[in-house]
C-alpha cells in the first residue's frame, strides 16, 4: 500500500441521516449479479459492462423527477454491440433502455434493467451536399453539431434550450424541438433518413434505395402488420381527421400516428415512427438531416409587461409580424434567472405579476432585417409596456453580446428556477400546448390551478406555438407532498384535454410522468392503436417498458427521487446534465453532475452501511481524482455550481495535516524549490526519459498516484534565463509564471523564448515590460489550491498579492501574467485566502492576461512583416473563465493567413500537472480535439499556457507553444529562421 494513500473514511458524510425511503437496498451493494455480470462481460469484454455499485447510483439519475436503478450499463461502441445486447435481451428475458446525454425531463433515460450508455462512441457530423445535408451519429450534441453547420451557413432545425448537452439521437427519439422549431423545424419535419436497430436486431437504413425490399426480406410479418395498422387508420374519417388536428400545434404525446398517414411503404411509416418513439422501438445509429439556412441578421427584443395575461395576448402580433421566436417568461423566472451570470441584479426587484416577452428575428439580409425591425415597432407601438427596474429597455437590438444575454437568462429556465426552489425539494417540469389564439386563457387558468393546489410555480415557454413550461417543486420523501402533486396532475391534465384540447406534452414526450394520461387526451380508439403499433414492432416488450404506455394510473407516482441535502455549493443542483460535455473526466470516471449524484446516495445511507462503503471506495479516483479541478463546469451550469471546487475541498479533507504541513513548507520555501524543479528538469535532458519514467514510476507505487507525478517524454527541457529588463519607462510589470521560469520551449525551437519573446515585442510595439528581479519564489498559488492544500494556498496566495502591490507601486502598472492559469489564479483564486488587508491591496492591482496585452496594447503598435499559412488553436479553460478566448484568435489571426479553432477544443485536464499525476485524464479529455487537429497538418500550434501546451504535445504529436511566441517572429525585423 503506499505510504500517503488517502481514507475514504475522510468523505464519509458526517450529519446524522434518517435513511431515505428511496436509497438503494444493501442487497444492491456488489453491483450488477451474476450470472448477468458475466454473460455480458463475455458478450461485450469487461471494458464494456460497467457493473459496480457506484456505476448503477451515477446511471440511474437524469434531468426528471425520476429515479430508478439498473442492473447494468454496458457501453457498445458500434451496431454489432447494440445487436448483440439486444439478442441477449430477447433470449434472456431482460429489458433495454437507450441513454445518451440524459436530459430527458421525463424519465427517459432511465431503466430498471439493462441501460445502454449510446453516447460515448457515437459521436461524429459529416457535412453533406455542400451543407444542405448533415448525416450525424446519436451521441453529437445539437450545440457541436452547429458549429460545423455553421461554417456552411447553416443548422438544425430542432433548438431545445438544453442544446449546450443534448444529443442527436435523444432530440430525435423525443421529437424535442425548442425556441423555434415549432410544427414545422422539428425532427419529424426534417429528418430525411434514419438508420436504426429493431428490437429483433435487424439494421434499417431508411435512405437506401432498397431499404423498403431489404425490410421485407427480414420482416416479412412486421411490414405486413404495419401496412395493415396503415389501411385501418385511413379507412376510418374520423380518426384521420382527429390524427391530423393533433399536429396542428405541439404534440409529443404517444406516437406518431400521423407516420401510418404520410408514409406510403413500411420504411417510411418505420421512419416517421421511430421520431419521438423514446427508444422503444428501437436504437437510432444515424440520423440525416435537412439543414436550414442560418440567418445571420438577427433583432431581438425583450419586452416587459404587467402581467402574464397581458403578455401572452401580445403574442399573436409578434406572430404575424414574423417573429420566428416568441419566448415568455414570467415573474418567478425572471427573478430567479439573477442567478445566471449576465442577468441584471435589479431583475431581483421586479413585480411577481411582470412577465417578459423576448422576441427575435431573423433575416439573411440587411434590407429583410430592417423590414423586421419596422414590423416589430409598429406591433410595439401598440403595447402597453412597462419598465419596473432600470435596467429594461423595451427596445430591439442587434448587438450580439447583449441578444446572447438575453438568451441565457431564457435557456436557464428550468435551471435557475430549479437552482432556487426550498433545499431538499424534487424539481417536476411540465410541458404543454393549447392552441396559440388560447395562449392567454391558458395561462390564466394555469395560475388558477396553481394557486388552488398551493403551487407558486414558474412558467416560461415556447409562446408564439402556444408551448407553456412551468415548474413545481415538492418533497418526495413526504407522501402528503406526493399527494398534492398526484392532484394537481389529475386536475391539470383535465384541464389542459377537456378545456382546450391541447397536448400534454408538446416537445418534452410522453415519459413516466405522462404515460397515465395518454388515453386522456388520445381517446381508447387511438390509444389502443399505439399499443397495436407497439406490439407489431416489438412484440417481446424488450425495449423501455412502461416510459411511453403504462395502464397504471399511478405510474407517474412510481419512482419519484428524494433530493437529500448534499454540501451548500452543489445543493443547487437539479441533475440536469448540462455540465457534462464540457467536463474533461466525462468520458473516462464521471461527470460533475455523477459526483453529486453519487454524493447523494451516500446521504440517503444509513451512516456505515454496505452500499455507502462501496460508494466511498470508488468515489476517492472515480470522483476527487480525477476531476481537473478546471471548473469549466461552473460556465456551463446556468447557475454556477462549480463541482471542481467541492472537489478541491474533498482533496482538502482526505489531506494529514502532516501533509498540510508539508504543502506550507513547500510553499514557503518555494525558491529553493523552484530551482532544484529548474536542474532537475535540466539534469532530465542528460539522463532520458526512460529512466526517469521508471524511477518516478517507482516513486508513485511508494507514496501514492495522486501526489508524485509520472515523467512524460512530452516533459520540456529547463527555462533559460529570464532576459534583462528596466523598471525606468517600463508600460507594464511583466511576470513570468513558474512554469515559464522552469520549463522551457517546445523540443528543438531555435528563437526566444517566451519570456524573451514577451520582452521584445512590448519592446518592439513601444510598451516596454519590467521583469522584477525577486519573481523568484514567487507564484500564482494554483499549485496549491487545485490540490487542497489551504495552509500553502494562503501562504504563496497573500505572498504573490504583496509582492504584486510593490512590483506595480500600488496598482499604478498593470501585472502582466504569461500563462492563462496563472492569471487566473492571480485575478480570481487566490482572493479568498488572503488576509483583509491584502484584500484591500488586491483590489488596487490590475491583472491582464498577456493574450489580452498583447491583443490590446501591442497589436496597433507593430508591423506584421510574415504569416504563417496555417495556425490551429487550443483555447484554454482559463481563458474560457477570463472571456479571453477572442483575444487568442485575434492574436493568431495577425500571425496566421488562416486560423482554425477546433469544434472539439476543450479542457486538455492537465491542470498543472494533474495531466502527470493522471495522465489517462488527459487522454481521454483530448481524444476528440486531437483527431480533429490530427485530420490535417498546421504551420503552427498555438496557445498561451505551458503545461497545457504540453498535455496537447502528448495528445497530438505536434509542438504547441504561446501565440506570443509567433507573434514576435511575425513582427521581428531581417530574416527569421523557423
Amino acid at each position: 500500500m503506499p505510504l500517503l494513500e488517502p481514507k475514504p473514511e475522510a468523505l464519509r458524510p458526517g450529519a446524522v441521516r434518517t435513511p431515505s425511503p428511496d436509497r438503494v437496498p444493501d442487497r444492491r451493494s456488489p453491483g450488477t449479479p451474476e450470472p448477468l455480470r458475466s454473460a455480458l462481460i463475455g458478450l461485450l469484454g469487461a471494458e464494456k459492462v460497467l457493473w459496480k455499485v457506484s456505476d448503477l447510483v451515477k446511471y440511474a439519475s437524469d434531468a426528471s423527477p425520476y429515479r430508478f436503478v439498473p442492473q447494468v450499463v454496458v457501453v457498445p461502441e458500434d451496431i454489432a454491440d447494440v445487436a448483440a445486447i439486444l439478442s441477449y435481451a430477447h433470449d434472456n428475458g431482460r429489458e433495454v433502455v437507450f441513454r445518451a446525454a440524459g436530459t430527458s425531463l421525463n424519465g427517459q433515460a432511465q431503466g430498471e434493467d439493462i441501460l445502454v450508455d449510446v453516447r460515448h462512441h457515437w459521436a461524429g457530423i459529416e457535412v453533406l451536399d455542400g451543407g444542405a445535408r448533415a448525416r450525424v451519429r446519436p451521441g453529437t450534441t445539437i450545440v457541436r453539431a452547429n458549429a460545423t453547420l455553421a461554417r456552411h451557413g447553416r443548422l438544425l432545425g430542432p433548438d431545445p434550450a438544453s442544446a449546450i448537452a443534448c444529443t442527436v439521437g435523444g432530440v430525435v427519439a423525443n421529437n424535442a424541438s425548442g425556441m423555434t422549431a415549432g410544427t414545422t423545424r422539428n425532427s419529424y419535419r426534417t429528418v430525411s433518413s434514419l438508420t436504426f436497430v429493431l428490437p429483433s436486431g435487424t439494421v434499417v437504413d431508411t435512405g437506401a434505395p432498397s431499404a423498403d425490399e431489404d425490410l421485407a426480406r427480414a420482416e416479412p410479418r412486421l411490414c405486413e402488420e404495419l401496412l395493415a395498422l396503415k389501411a385501418e387508420i385511413e379507412a376510418d374519417a374520423e380518426l384521420t381527421a382527429r390524427i391530423r388536428a393533433k399536429y396542428e400545434i405541439k404534440n409529443t404525446n404517444g406516437y406518431r400516428l400521423d407516420a401510418f398517414l404520410d408514409g406510403s411503404t413500411p420504411v417510411e411509416i418505420l421512419r416517421g415512427l421511430m421520431v419521438g418513439s423514446e427508444g422503444t422501438f428501437g436504437f437510432i445509429s444515424e440520423v440525416v438531416f435537412d439543414t436550414l439556412p442560418l440567418d445571420r441578421r438577427v433583432s431581438t427584443g425583450l419586452l416587459f409587461f404587467p402581467s402574464l395575461t397581458a403578455a401572452a395576448a401580445a403574442v399573436p402580433h409578434f406572430n404575424a409580424a414574423g417573429a420566428i421566436a416568441v419566448e415568455l417568461m414570467d415573474g418567478n423566472t425572471l427573478r430567479a434567472s439573477v442567478s445566471v451570470q449576465g442577468v441584471p441584479a435589479d431583475w431581483a426587484g421586479l413585480p411577481k405579476e411582470t412577465t417578459a416577452l423576448l422576441v427575435e428575428f431573423r433575416a439573411p439580409d440587411e434590407a429583410g432585417q430592417e423590414a423586421y425591425e419596422r414590423a416589430a415597432a409598429s406591433v410595439v407601438e401598440g403595447l402597453d409596456l412597462v419598465a419596473p427596474v432600470a435596467s429594461v429597455t423595451n427596445e430591439f437590438t442587434r448587438d450580439a453580446q447583449v441578444i446572447s444575454g438575453y438568451w441565457k437568462a431564457r435557456k436557464a429556465f428550468v435551471t435557475a428556477v430549479g437552482g432556487s426552489r426550498p433545499s431538499g425539494t424534487t424539481l417536476i417540469t411540465e410541458d404543454f400546448a393549447v392552441p396559440p389564439s388560447r395562449l392567454a386563457d391558458a395561462c390564466e387558468a394555469l395560475l388558477a390551478l396553481q394557486a388552488e393546489h398551493g403551487f407558486d410555480a414558474a412558467v416560461a415557454g415556447h409562446a408564439a406555438h402556444g408551448n407553456l413550461h412551468f415548474l413545481l417543486a415538492f418533497d418526495a420523501a413526504k407522501p402528503s407532498d406526493v399527494e398534492r402533486y398526484a392532484a394537481f396532475m389529475d386536475d391539470f391534465c383535465r384541464l389542459t384535454v377537456e378545456r382546450f384540447d391541447g397536448s400534454l406534452k408538446a416537445e418534452h414526450a410522453t415519459g413516466r410522468n405522462i404515460a397515465p394520461f395518454l388515453e386522456l387526451e388520445w381517446g381508447p380508439k387511438a390509444t389502443e392503436l399505439m399499443w397495436r403499433t407497439k406490439q407489431v414492432i416489438d412484440p417481446d416488450g424488450v425495449l423501455a417498458p412502461r416510459i411511453v404506455l403504462d395502464r397504471d394510473p399511478r405510474a407517474h407516482l412510481r419512482g419519484l427521487k428524494t433530493i437529500p441535502k448534499v454540501e451548500l455549493i452543489a445543493d443547487p443542483c437539479i441533475e440536469c446534465g448540462f455540465c457534462e460535455p464540457t467536463c474533461p473526466s466525462h468520458d473516462l470516471t464521471t461527470s460533475p453532475r455523477q459526483r453529486i449524484v453519487l454524493r447523494r446516495e451516500m446521504m440517503r445511507q444509513t451512516g456505515g452501511s454496505p452500499v455507502e462503503s462501496r460508494l466511498l471506495d470508488a468515489y476517492g479516483y472515480d470522483a476527487v481524482d480525477t476531476c481537473a479541478g478546471d471548473s469549466t463546469c461552473k460556465l456551463a451550469c446556468p447557475v454556477g455550481i462549480d463541482t471542481g471546487a467541492m472537489m478541491k475541498d474533498f482533496r482538502h479533507r482526505r489531506h494529514s495535516p502532516r501533509e498540510e504541513r508539508i504543502a506550507a513548507l513547500t510553499a514557503k520555501n518555494f525558491k529553493a524549490v523552484e530551482a532544484a524543479a529548474r536542474l532537475a528538469v535540466a539534469a532530465a535532458d542528460r539522463i532520458g526519459d526512460g529512466p526517469l519514467e521508471t524511477i518516478t514510476g517507482l516513486a508513485r507505487k511508494a507514496v501514492r498516484p495522486d501526489l508524485m507525478p509520472e515523467w512524460l517524454p512530452e516533459t520540456p527541457g529547463a527555462a533559460r534565463k529570464l532576459p534583462r529588463t528596466s523598471r525606468v519607462g517600463a508600460k507594464a510589470v511583466y511576470y513570468p509564471a513558474c512554469v515559464n521560469r522552469i520549463f522551457g520551449g517546445p523540443e528543438g525551437h531555435r528563437g526566444p523564448s517566451l519570456p524573451q519573446a514577451v520582452v521584445a515585442v512590448s519592446a518592439r510595439a513601444g510598451k516596454p515590460v519590467w521583469i522584477p528581479d525577486d519573481v523568484a519564489g514567487t507564484c500564482c498559488a494554483t499549485i496549491w489550491h487545485s490540490k487542497g492544500y489551504d495552509e500553502g494556498n494562503t501562504v504563496m496566495a497573500n505572498r504573490i498579492v504583496e509582492a504584486a502591490w510593490g512590483w506595480t507601486a500600488g496598482g499604478r502598472l498593470p501585472l502582466v501574467v504569461d500563462a492563462s492559469s496563472c492569471t487566473l489564479g492571480i485575478a480570481h483564486e487566490v482572493v479568498p485566502y488572503l488576509t483583509d488587508d491584502n484584500r484591500e491591496l488586491h483590489r488596487e492591482l490590475t491583472i491582464v492576461d498577456s493574450l489580452v496585452w498583447a491583443a490590446d496594447e501591442l497589436l496597433p503598435g507593430l508591423t506584421v512583416l510574415r504569416k504563417v499559412d496555417s495556425a490551429v488553436l487550443h483555447p484554454t479553460c482559463s481563458m474560457q473563465h477570463l472571456g479571453d478566448v477572442e483575444q487568442l484568435r485575434t492574436v493568431a489571426e495577425a500571425c496566421a493567413q488562416e486560423v482554425v479553432m477546433p469544434d472539439d477544443a476543450g479542457c486538455c485536464a492537465f491542470a498543472g500537472d494533474r495531466g502527470m499525476l493522471h495522465k489517462e485524464l488527459t487522454e481521454s479529455a483530448t481524444a476528440k480535439e486531437a483527431a480533429e487537429v490530427n485530420t490535417r497538418e498546421y504551420d503552427a500550434y498555438l496557445s498561451a499556457n505551458r503545461m497545457c501546451e504540453i498535455g496537447m504535445d502528448r495528445a497530438t504529436g505536434h509542438s504547441y507553444y504561446s501565440v506570443l511566441m509567433e507573434l514576435e517572429r511575425a513582427t521581428r525585423p531581417g530574416a527569421v529562421v523557423r
